[in-house]
């Protein structure tokens, strides 16, 4: 059993010139908490050196653990390291750390309480934007209306990167993740809603970085296709508990 209280899961594609600077403030941070935890690396696929880099912190920083994963997929790195970690509680986060990382206690008990996934939101009452371009903040509730309407009802911001579940229930719905691409959290918050967990927005400030991977046209089409399959899957059964006394 584990004695660990948080795990952060940080997917790395192309981080090398990112990734130093947000350890070294991430592990500040971190070590002038109260818990344990531990920071889990999952480089995917990367075509610069950022799992050589990535290695060379774990000496430095004895809680990182470094993954590979072969397959490309930012969805794909986060169901790897959610799946590897051991904390009684699993944050993910991307390496350009959008909001101040002081914000990640705001995740955990005791500042919040009585949630199973707790999800970081941009829209939510008491949240701010900083430098957004206005056509990006456009297209991009316009993808979360479509999410609302077709899968999400009532959460005003699932795409932002940082999210937190309690370990176990991580464990069970990354194990039914399909989506390796950038609808991933779309879909394992699909299923925590399927199975009537208690899912809570957290309003943040974030500030727009203009070195996001995301390409808007591209990856707003992939997404809305994903949408598709996430209703599919649900018709299907694939998101169903698995009851173990009928397979016995």
């Amino acid at each position: 059993m584990s004695n660990i209280f948080l795990s952060i899961i940080i997917p790395a594609y192309n981080e090398a010139n990112r990734l130093p600077k947000t350890l070294d403030n991430l592990f500040t941070f971190l070590c002038r908490q109260p818990y344990s935890y531990e920071v889990v690396i999952v480089e995917n696929g990367s075509q610069d050196n950022t799992y050589e880099i990535a290695m060379a912190f774990t000496e430095k920083y004895p809680q990182l653990r470094l993954l590979r994963e072969r397959e490309k997929g930012k969805g794909r790195a986060v169901q790897t390291g959610m799946l590897a970690a051991q904390g009684e509680y699993r944050f993910m986060c991307d390496v350009d750390f959008s909001m101040p990382v002081e914000e990640i206690n705001r995740f955990l008990p005791p500042l919040l309480i009585d949630c199973d996934v707790a999800i970081a939101s941009r829209e939510a009452p008491g949240a701010k934007r900083f430098n957004e371009p206005a056509f990006r903040h456009i297209v991009g509730r316009f993808y979360n209306g479509l999410i609302r309407l077709t899968a999400l009802p009532g959460l005003h911001d699932t795409q932002c990167g940082f999210k937190c579940f309690r370990g176990n229930v991580a464990q069970e719905l990354f194990s039914c993740q399909t989506i390796s691409g950038w609808s991933f959290d779309v879909e394992v918050l699909f299923i925590a809603r399927l199975r009537e967990y208690r899912i809570v927005e957290v309003p943040i400030p974030w500030y727009f970085n203009s070195e996001s991977k995301i390409n808007v046209w591209r990856d707003s089409l992939r997404m809305a296709v994903d949408l598709i399959t996430i209703r599919r899957n649900q018709l299907l059964g694939k998101y169903e508990r698995v009851n173990v006394a009928q397979i016995q």
